[in-house]
């Protein structure tokens, strides 16, 4: 931590920003900056934050909360993590360990309140912006789910060419093929545990827009836009001008497959990947330091490639077409 008293001050403190109508509504978060280095959240955010406090649109019914930096000590650092991923392991902690457990410990009970909640991120590699959502209804053990047509009805409105479905099943998939066979804990599960996550398992719902490249100078006005579509979508907010009513065209959905880890410092890419590259099925994507190659397993796409990923880390997500269908008849 830095001497700096201010700082300091700056990282201990959560700036939380509530509107309430008048009338009844849906409850909607906000969330920017979850980490560090995804700035493009905070922007979108601060625009909404003016418009609302200079009076450009104000809320028709309902409650809008805006946290603009979900995580000051890794913004502070322009890093994605303070202590650790604040996206994992999301869940109240009675004994709080590090730095983003006592921001979680601030999050959960705000999140708990909520009926939605809208995550803003950003990704490393090249690609276009895109949504990810969760399960299919479903009375399983891993995430259990009662509301996926509303879930895929605003992943739907906020107007991203790509969805995506899938995470926490392949991330299980993952712990498991890491384990070698050994049966994996819930302890280990619930590191794959986010902020949307957090909210399903609470009653409500809730999609990640990965608002494009950290440094895409469009990513913030995405961003921007994702929470307008949200607002009017819920009946809270007028939509602005320029903004269409429904989105252009339906997106591509897509669903995670599998993910494949770097095991070694010297493994590394036959060419730079940006996200939704597409390859064919036994196509060349990396090479392992011995020289095996890896390849496609199939016809498909790549997703977060990650060059720089730690020996023992996620090296990138495969992912295939998916026949789901977003909104009233999601299931």
């Amino acid at each position: 931590m830095s001497s700096d008293p201010l700082a300091a001050a700056a990282t201990d403190n959560l700036r939380i920003h509530t509107f309430a109508a008048l009338e009844p509504g849906p409850r909607l978060l906000v969330l920017g900056g979850v980490h560090g280095d995804e700035t493009c959240g905070t922007a979108g955010i601060e625009r909404v934050l003016a418009e609302l406090d200079g009076g450009t649109f104000r809320l028709r019914r309902g409650q809008l909360t805006l946290v603009p930096v979900a995580n000051p000590l890794a913004r502070r650092r322009l890093q994605r993590e303070g202590e650790r991923n604040l996206n994992r392991l999301f869940k109240p902690s009675a004994e709080p360990a590090d730095y983003e457990d006592r921001v979680t410990n601030v999050l959960c009970p705000l999140i708990e309140r909520h009926d939605v909640l809208l995550d803003l991120h950003s990704f490393q590699s090249e690609g276009e912006a895109f949504a990810m959502i969760g399960p299919r209804d479903n009375t399983g053990t891993l995430e259990p789910f009662a509301r996926a047509s509303e879930e895929g009805l605003l992943a739907l409105h906020l107007g991203t060419p790509i969805v995506v479905e899938g995470w926490l099943d392949i991330y299980a998939a993952g712990l498991a093929q890491r384990s070698a066979g050994i049966a994996v804990g819930e302890d280990a599960i619930d590191f794959g545990r986010g902020t949307n996550e957090y909210i399903r398992n609470c009653g409500g719902y809730g999609v990640t827009l990965e608002c494009g490249q950290h440094r895409d100078p469009k990513a913030p006005e995405v961003a921007w836009r994702a929470i307008r579509r949200a607002l009017a979508l819920l009946g809270m907010a007028a939509l602005p001008q320029g903004l269409l009513a429904e989105p252009p065209k339906p997106p591509q959905l897509l669903r995670l497959a599998s993910v494949t880890d770097r095991l070694h410092e010297d493994d590394s890419f036959v060419r730079d990947w940006a996200t939704f590259d597409a390859v064919q099925r036994g196509e060349p994507i990396g090479m392992r330091h011995d020289g095996t190659l890896v390849s496609a397993p199939d016809d498909g796409f790549i997703v977060f490639p990650n060059a720089l990923a730690l020996p023992g880390a996620e090296w990138f997500y495969f992912a295939h077409p998916s026949e789901r269908v977003l909104g009233p008849a999601a299931a």
